[in-house]
């Protein structure tokens, strides 16, 4: 009887070590094998970036699964909700839903902050911080960014007389977009303008606002708001917007030349150089407008960070291996000039890729002009019910074009958002 006591004390406390070596990561030979969810060129970057860690830690392996965009949240949401079941090691989310995960699931993912990250918060622009933060804390590491720009066609503004450095306010933009339309046919600027409202949301960020403040509080009826709305009705009355049908609409229109100017996030660069390869050389850029002399023209469309779900066997390992891909400058470069995901950390801002000419840009320094505003991006807060803003706020849009007063249409809409959020509005 003793010795079958001894014999399942002895039994017991290997299953006690085995569940602590898989709760740290450790596996045979003390190998880790991390899985990540992420899509499209993402991924990429991730299993280019694991060659190089492996070098000073060959026990860690890296499997990333690429499925998608809208699966990666579908397949994220479910696992949440089953109290972590399912979920991987490392997942990627795009910046306007981390507040609204970390919210409904306050126990879903790891604090970041409790395994040092804050030590790294001068490495990235006052934005970036803040949507990788809930409450004073980090649940996840910025990654790629979309600091914003009006992407030009060279030709037609020569044809039609204008110079992007003269434009410098919306109204100077306005006019521009006149003479060009006129001389050329082009018009301004594209956009889906009874399903998409990117254009609007750029101009609310670089006024410091967006459609919820910092206590999450309705803010659709800003001043801010209101004068972005007002200048949008303004190109739609001049017939300067091109109402295209979603992204393919978009892209369309920028390799035809329909369009002289597309406002959109940096990210947009690898679309023009893929899909109008023999437009080289016919392209520039120019910082957003702003809506006064001297007043802000730095903007963020778009971006992702990653986060570790906190059911993760292995945090230890998950934590050291995003910590090395975010805050590695050679890494991150590699996945500037590899993937082109424009990077938040700002310690890549002096290297050759960022002061160098691009020559598909006509030799501008487009990677300086972007890098420059990452520090005067406003904060866009997002809230978890940002989804249903952002339908509001491009029904708004919607009734502006069809002839409603921008400000009615805008309470309007925040009626209709205090009913659906049980928010308040400013």
């Amino acid at each position: 009887m003793k010795k079958l006591f001894v014999m399942m004390s002895i039994i017991a406390a290997l299953m006690i070590a085995g569940c602590s070596s898989s709760s740290s990561g450790g596996g045979k030979d003390g190998e880790v094998t991390l899985t990540a969810w992420a899509w499209n060129v993402n991924v990429g970057a991730l299993n280019e970036a694991v060659k190089e860690y492996q070098k000073e830690n060959p026990n860690v392996k890296l499997k990333v699964e690429d499925i998608g965009r809208l699966d990666v949240y579908d397949k994220l949401s479910t696992g949440l909700a089953a109290g972590g079941v399912g979920l991987p090691d490392i997942v990627l989310v795009e910046d306007d839903r981390i507040q609204g995960y970390v919210q409904a699931f306050p126990q879903g993912f790891l604090d970041l902050s409790e395994k040092g990250f804050d030590d790294h918060k001068d490495k990235f622009p006052s934005f970036k911080n803040d949507l990788a933060q809930v409450d004073g804390k980090y649940f996840a590491m910025p990654f790629d960014a979309g600091p914003g720009g009006m992407f030009y066609r060279r030709s037609l503004f020569e044809e039609a007389g204008v110079k992007a450095e003269d434009i410098e306010t919306w109204d100077d933009f306005l006019e521009a977009g006149k003479k060009i339309k006129e001389k050329t046919g082009s018009y301004a600027m594209p956009l889906d303008m009874f399903k998409d409202d990117p254009t609007f949301r750029m101009m609310l960020n670089q006024q410091g606002v967006f459609y919820y403040d910092e206590e999450g509080n309705i803010d659709l009826t800003s001043p801010e708001a209101v004068k972005a709305m007002e200048m949008q009705k303004k190109f739609a009355d001049a017939d300067l917007i091109k109402n295209v049908d979603g992204w393919n609409g978009v892209v369309s229109s920028t390799v035809d030349g329909s369009v002289a100017t597309i406002p959109f996030g940096a990210w947009y660069y690898g679309t023009i150089i893929d899909q109008a390869k023999d437009t080289k050389g016919d392209w520039g850029v120019f910082k957003l407008p702003a809506f006064e002399e001297g007043g802000n023209r730095a903007s963020n469309l778009g971006g992702s960070s990653w986060m570790v779900p906190a059911a993760t066997e292995n945090a230890d390992a998950a934590y050291d291996f995003l910590e090395y891909f975010s805050t590695d400058k050679d890494t991150q470069i590699m996945a500037m000039e590899d993937y082109g995901l424009f990077p938040s950390l700002n310690t890549t801002y002096d290297s050759e890729v960022f002061t160098g000419e691009d020559e598909f840009f006509g030799g501008q320094k487009i990677w300086e002009l972007f890098a420059d505003e990452m520090k005067d991006v406003p904060t866009a807060y997002y809230t978890k019910d940002y989804s249903v803003a952002l339908d509001e706020a491009i029904k708004a849009q919607a009734d502006t074009f069809n002839g409603t007063d921008p400000q009615k249409a805008l309470e309007e809409a925040a009626k209709r958002l205090e009913d659906r959020t049980k928010r308040k509005a400013n």
